[in-house]
């Protein structure tokens, strides 16, 4: 065991009254079935009791640190403790628990910083509740970034990856409207996507040599012009500069013959140009098993790929099968370059 490897994840509570609580207590309960890294829960351990009650499932809870959380995990679910401020109800979200979901991230993102764990998943937030309480970020990744830019002192250029079992996919452009895209799109924001892709897919996922397809923006790749010219003045002139610089990358490809099985064979992760784009196909080829992971930080971060499903909060249906996911690509891709990285 190497010295990352002795070491476990932190596991941020996210909004309390979502099914993040429920999916951490059935993730430990299947530690063993599923092979799962030892993690510690940082959040409100009075939330976890009470909802493991409402699941009706014995879960052994022990408050610790990260220190102590490897020791803990085979017998416990090792919890940093962070106050929720308020009693908080399954499926009802409360804007004085934003506080304590801000904190969580934070104690995580400084635990990554001080070596103390290997790196960090992210139960969902509620991103209404946290503008509610003045939160000032678009979203989840966005925070993230600053606090590793105010760690390092450096400006940190994040990039949202989404990786299932059959595809690897990044959106250049997110949360944007449709209409927004071809104005956002532009060729240092391709390049820039692109390089942080294929630099994170070699340090961390061990590829000698990172296959990238890129998709066009419009039908058909813009038809050499006839329908819409975005893709031979825009995504054209970064491809052939990131070839010129040894990343292998190709396109623009039509995105309707990108993703069937023999298409996929040919690339190692696929660039599309817009949020749908990318979702779409990862989502409908590994719907439960899906992962959220930011490229692009100087720590470890993955996200089960779904909401805070608040309307299934403490009944018992939500699947735990993203947590698993995430959890194990976490242990995968923290370990050090040569010691068995996630293909």
């Amino acid at each position: 065991m190497t010295q990352t490897e002795s070491l476990p994840l932190a596991l941020s509570q996210g909004d309390p009254a979502g099914v993040g609580p429920d999916i951490a207590l059935s993730a430990w309960l299947e530690r063993s079935v599923h092979g799962l890294p030892p993690f510690l829960f940082v959040g409100d351990p009075a939330v976890l009791a009470v909802r493991a009650r409402q699941l009706d499932i014995d879960v052994p809870l022990k408050e610790t640190d990260a220190a102590g959380a490897m020791s803990v995990f085979a017998d416990a679910l090792p919890v940093l403790p962070i106050s929720a401020g308020v009693d908080v109800v399954a499926g009802s979200p409360h804007v004085a628990t934003a506080k304590s979901t801000i904190a969580a991230i934070e104690t995580a993102v400084r635990l990554c910083f001080e070596g103390k764990v290997r790196g960090m998943v992210t139960n969902p937030i509620a991103k209404a509740v946290l503008y509610e309480a003045g939160f000032g970020f678009p979203g989840h990744t966005e925070f993230l970034a600053d606090l590793a830019s105010r760690a390092t002192g450096t400006s940190v250029r994040p990039v949202m990856m989404l990786a299932g079992p059959k595809l690897k996919a990044v959106p250049v452009t997110i949360h944007i409207p449709i209409k927004d895209v071809p104005a956002a799109l532009t060729e240092t924001l391709i390049l820039d996507t692109c390089r942080i892709i294929a630099r994170d897919l070699k340090e961390r996922f061990g590829l000698s040599s990172p296959r990238l397809a890129v998709a066009g923006l419009n039908p058909h790749a813009g038809e050499g012009g006839a329908i819409g010219l975005e893709d031979e003045e825009i995504i054209h002139p970064a491809i052939t500069q990131l070839r010129a610089e040894g990343i292998d990358a190709f396109g623009p490809l039509p995105a309707d013959t990108m993703f069937h099985d023999e298409a996929r064979r040919r690339y190692d992760v696929a660039v599309c140009m817009y949020h749908d784009q990318a979702l779409i196909p990862v989502k409908a080829l590994g719907f439960d098993d899906s992962v959220n992971v930011t490229l692009g930080l100087p720590f470890v971060r993955t996200s089960p790929d779904h909401g805070t499903a608040f309307g299934i909060a403490g009944t018992g249906i939500a699947r735990h099968d993203s947590l698993v996911a995430a959890l194990k690509l976490a242990s995968e891709i923290s370990r050090p370059a040569g010691a068995g990285a996630a293909s």
